[in-house]
């Protein structure tokens, strides 16, 4: 380390976020520009450089965390570059989008405020951008072999990456219009700017890989045909079944899933739509759910000009700091205010709320009908330590647009690969795999959250690169290229 006393003589400083009463009219990413390279040398300073760094175990992608760090302190930045793309394919992704479980594991975080990580590590790779050290890395030579993908979210973008260096031509197989998957119409432009994406598929098609947009495999090509014309398959089509709320008054008008509601805001910033057909503008708006795509839905539409919003979470208030049940190093539950929930907090967005624009504890009971036929309310209720609502605690909140986010259950099961290759299922209802990523069809592997189940973008990408060392293995006997987790592997839990 370049300080032995960094983490004693330096506060944990993260990266302002600018003003909301600027940030919330406008779909930019939420910080500051450039506020974050002064603080970053300092805050890299603090990593101990620990003998047993377990933020190496809290990441499944392996990153060399303590190396990069020391590498940023000592302002070798390019070196810092070269040590964070061993590991990982795409750190802007991560470094904007991951929760950071790294820095759950982080040993100061026994004690103390963990280092900024996730701040470290963006800004080694926004810096390797803009002096131009990110280039095209294609093959030397072609192994002859071609595998399709399908899907483009960050497992099969990463096992395309991958596998196309190892010298197989790729193909991408995308059934929207554009690449990227949750990535490019999921994710919210403040949370992540389109153009960390689409560099990088630059870079992707630099070394070779070729994307197939507007095809879905089951319908415009099928399953079988692909699996014929290629030597492998890779499906990382996501898990993109969503939750369903079955409770009286759902078949009313007004009642969408986030990612029905998402997309179309995305496709408005895209240059799709003038106007999303979803908008909040205007609108009583309730989000049900209390994860990362809540909070979406709830940036999305403070920004939309909705004119309240609410977002329910059947879970307890989480305590502020960890408690015995989830000790160091597990990701704990604790009360997290992101960007979206500070901006609701203080535009006083949520009329009655507990937190920012939160309700927790709260369960839906039933939907009530308006006037024009429509949803009018949500019924609500306080729940106990086992979720169950509790009798004399139910009250009403308006809402003429309900949002689903509750979370997804599995791929697609119906018209699409997974029925027509006939593929096995475990227990969960996701595609089931051997110890090499294969499924029960020879030649097609599965990845990501079609077969881990909904999980977090830095175990996609680990996914994505573990898959293909099984793939190049499969191709042609042996691999060189890194496997950073097993199919099975799960995160560190109390």
């Amino acid at each position: 380390m370049a300080d032995p006393k960094g983490f004693m003589r330096t506060p944990r400083e993260e990266w302002p976020r600018r003003p909301v009463a600027e940030r919330v009219q406008d779909w930019d990413e939420v910080y500051v520009p450039g506020a974050l390279l002064p603080i970053i040398r300092r805050q890299a300073d603090r990593c101990m450089d620990c003998g047993v760094p377990f933020c190496h175990e809290a990441c499944p992608l392996g990153n060399l965390i303590p190396e990069w760090n020391d590498l940023v302190s000592r302002d070798d930045w390019r070196a810092a570059s070269e040590r964070l793309h061993a590991t990982n394919n795409f750190p802007e992704f991560t470094g904007t989008l991951c929760p950071a479980p790294c820095e759950a594991g982080c040993v100061l975080a026994i004690n103390q405020p963990a280092v900024t990580i996730k701040n470290v590590e963006l800004s080694i790779v926004d810096r390797a951008w803009e002096d131009g050290w990110v280039r095209p890395q294609p093959p030397e030579r072609l192994s002859g072999r071609t595998v399709a993908v399908v899907g483009s979210g960050p497992a099969g973008l990463a096992a395309a990456q991958q596998l196309t260096r190892a010298g197989h031509t790729v193909a991408v197989f995308e059934r929207d219009d554009r690449i990227g998957g949750l990535l490019r119409y999921g994710i919210p432009a403040f949370k992540m700017a389109k153009d960390r994406l689409d560099r990088r598929l630059e870079q992707l098609r630099a070394e070779g890989t070729k994307f197939r947009t507007g095809t879905a495999v089951g319908r415009d090509i099928g399953a079988r045909e692909l699996r014929a014309r290629y030597d492998a398959v890779v499906l990382a089509t996501g898990a993109t079944r969503s939750r369903e709320l079955p409770v009286p008054g759902r078949e009313l008008a007004g009642i969408h899933q986030a990612m029905e509601y998402l997309p179309s805001a995305n496709r408005v910033r895209e240059g799709d739509l003038a106007v999303s057909p979803l908008s909040a503008a205007g609108r009583q708006v309730v989000i049900i759910g209390g994860g990362d795509t809540g909070a979406d839905c709830l940036g999305t539409a403070v920004r939309e000009g909705a004119a309240s919003v609410t977002q329910l979470d059947i879970r307890a208030l989480p305590r502020p700091e960890r408690t015995e049940a989830e000790p160091w190093p597990v990701y704990p539950a604790v009360y997290r205010l992101s960007p979206a929930h500070q901006e609701a907090g203080e535009l006083g967005s949520a009329p009655v709320s507990d937190a920012d624009a939160r309700l927790f504890a709260a369960s839906t009971v039933r939907f009530e009908e308006g006037a024009d036929g429509r949803v009018g309310g949500v019924r609500v209720a306080d729940v106990d330590a086992e979720r169950r609502p509790l009798a004399g605690t139910e009250r009403a909140l308006r809402a003429d647009l309900v949002l689903l986010a509750l979370g997804f259950t599995g791929p697609e099961l119906d018209d699409g690969p997974v029925a027509q290759l006939e593929l096995a299922l475990d227990g969960r209802d996701v595609i089931a795999r051997d110890a090499s990523f294969a499924t029960n069809v020879p030649g097609v592997f599965a990845a990501g959250d079609a077969a881990r189940g909904q999980s977090l973008i830095v175990w996609a990408i680990a996914e994505g690169r573990a898959v293909a060392a099984a793939v190049d293995r499969y191709l042609v006997g042996t691999s060189q290229l890194p496997c950073p987790i097993g199919p099975w592997d799960r995160p560190m839990r109390a």
